[in-house]
């Protein structure tokens, strides 16, 4: 009896963590990324940064279909995506080409993060409504990300002015359904 109890609390309990779990896998994996950017292993960033956008997916999904939604887990989730969609990609596409463009690449890139920053909390203090208003960071890290392939394909101011619309359209207040 003690044992059946035990058991049902127990996966109620990992039931009720299951997104976070997927939170914290989109966060590590954004790490990974930066520390392999800061090791200069940039194609296996790149891979990271996709794989925590599946991740990130999967969170909110779950969250959902479990029926476990919480504040904790909205803000565990902006937390997580300023690291794997503002500041591994941005530090990305820095160390692959905006570097030679010396404290203007800086500024971009930094300017990215912060407007991604302010773009999370700003979602997190608006109601739900079924529309995103900006670009979400997911989406924009991913574009970022995608971008960094084209470097030997694009010319380099390409990157400059991808970066900088990028961090506008997230702290745009056009509005987007939800998917």
């Amino acid at each position: 009896m003690f044992l059946l109890e035990y058991l049902d609390h127990t996966v109620k309990k990992v039931k009720t963590q299951a997104a976070n779990a997927l939170t914290l896998l989109n966060l590590s994996l954004g790490a990974f990324a930066i520390l392999f950017i800061l090791k200069d292993n940039l194609k296996l960033s790149v891979l990271l940064i996709f794989l925590a956008a599946l991740a990130d997916r999967f969170d909110g999904m779950t969250a959902r279909k479990l029926n476990i939604e919480s504040e904790l887990g909205k803000q565990l989730d902006s937390m997580c995506d300023i690291i794997s969609f503002g500041i591994a990609p941005a530090l990305l596409l820095y160390q692959g080409i905006l570097f030679e463009y010396g404290a203007p690449g800086a500024l971009f890139t930094i300017f990215y993060i912060a407007c991604g920053a302010l773009r999370l909390a700003r979602f997190n203090i608006s109601e739900n409504n079924g529309y995103f208003t900006g670009l979400p960071i997911t989406a924009a890290g991913c574009i970022l990300t995608l971008n960094y392939l084209g470097i030997p394909y694009l010319p380099q101011q390409f990157f400059m002015f991808l970066i900088i619309i990028l961090a506008f359209l997230m702290v745009g207040t056009f509005r987007l359904k939800k998917v």
